[in-house]
């Protein structure tokens, strides 16, 4: 039996291990795939440290998949050996549920999610259902695909959805990993685009994902600088900080939204006051189904958005993580597989 290989996390907090395993056969309305690319995402400490309820361990992490289908299961019909396909956060869906029969398949009541539910793409295999696989353009190469299918839909399905129209003045919070593909996607879209970051050294670069203003918070309050520029139709809140999130209401213009993508434990402070007066709003966004991982890369290959990678070797994986999580990545890391 043929044998490839993997990292696994063993128990929560454990570290990385690399093992081998039988390679992996897909059942009824699976496919597997030979993996290629797998960014690591922030989201993963999740799997490594244990951190969602009921993962069965040993898990194998990654949820930002790029690779090849390499053999499909029975009942499969949309897929082929040889496509280029991506799997993301969203792993799959009942067809049953309350929410699945609205169409609304990203809030399935059972949804699966890849790397959690199942194994991940730290890997040379994975096996993903059908309905979770996504379209890779062919001009999209595989490690910068990877970080499309989860940071890159994140950002694009939320200020594709988020109301804003060709024009508005639409804010972008944090300039990391999925900032710099946020505002990448506003100045894109049509909008007018603000990066939001600390520091005046991230001014330059804000201007160069395609930025036209910047806003310094260590130079001032971030609110009042929006309010200068017109007020923000949409604020984009990526960096995972609530005190920082918090201090961007006041920057809405009337009937504006804050969309919160950066998942953080801590409370929000926004008082109803803030909210009322000027008919503003918050909504938070998960990511996306494949359909809208598909949509993203599609957009991406179109208008030449692309992440910012750092690339690792599979047996590297946990200098890889270990880069992501120190906050020291410029600004998607990836590993890639060879052979």
């Amino acid at each position: 039996m043929s044998r490839v290989k993997a990292v696994q996390v063993s128990k929560p907090g454990g570290n990385f291990e690399i093992v081998e395993r039988p390679i992996p056969e897909p059942a009824r309305g699976q496919v597997r795939i030979k993996v290629e690319a797998c960014g690591i995402c922030h989201s993963d400490a999740l799997v490594k440290e244990g951190h969602w309820p009921g993962i069965q361990y040993p898990r194998v992490p990654g949820h930002e998949i790029a690779g090849r289908i390499d053999a499909v299961g029975a009942d499969v019909t949309l897929w082929k050996r040889g496509q280029r396909v991506g799997v993301g956060w969203h792993g799959g869906h009942d067809f049953t549920c309350e929410a699945c029969r609205r169409g609304d398949f990203l809030l399935c009541q059972v949804g699966k999610i890849t790397a959690i539910s199942f194994d991940g793409g730290y890997a040379e295999y994975m096996i993903a259902n059908a309905e979770a696989v996504a379209a890779i353009p062919d001009d999209l190469p595989a490690d910068q695909a990877a970080p499309l299918l989860c940071a890159g839909i994140t950002v694009y399905n939320s200020l594709r959805n988020s109301g804003a129209r060709g024009g508005d003045l639409v804010a972008v919070q944090g300039i990391g990993g999925l900032g710099h593909l946020g505002i990448q996607y506003a100045r894109q879209m049509g909008f007018r685009t603000v990066a939001i970051g600390r520091g005046g050294d991230k001014g330059p670069l804000a201007r160069k994902l395609g930025a036209h203003e910047y806003v310094d918070t260590s130079a001032g309050a971030p609110a009042e600088a929006l309010q200068k520029l017109g007020g923000a139709r949409v604020i984009l809140a990526t960096a995972p900080d609530s005190k920082a999130i918090s201090a961007l209401v006041d920057g809405l213009a009337a009937n504006g939204k804050l969309v919160i993508v950066g998942a953080s434990p801590e409370p929000l402070t926004i008082t109803p006051l803030q909210l009322i007066g000027a008919r503003r709003s918050i909504q938070g966004w998960p990511s996306g189904t494949a359909k809208d991982s598909e949509d993203t890369m599609q957009f991406s290959a179109l208008t030449g958005v692309r992440p910012m990678i750092e690339r690792y070797p599979l047996e590297k994986a946990a200098d890889a993580y270990q880069q992501m999580i120190s906050g020291k990545a410029r600004f998607r890391v990836v590993l890639t597989m060879v052979g």
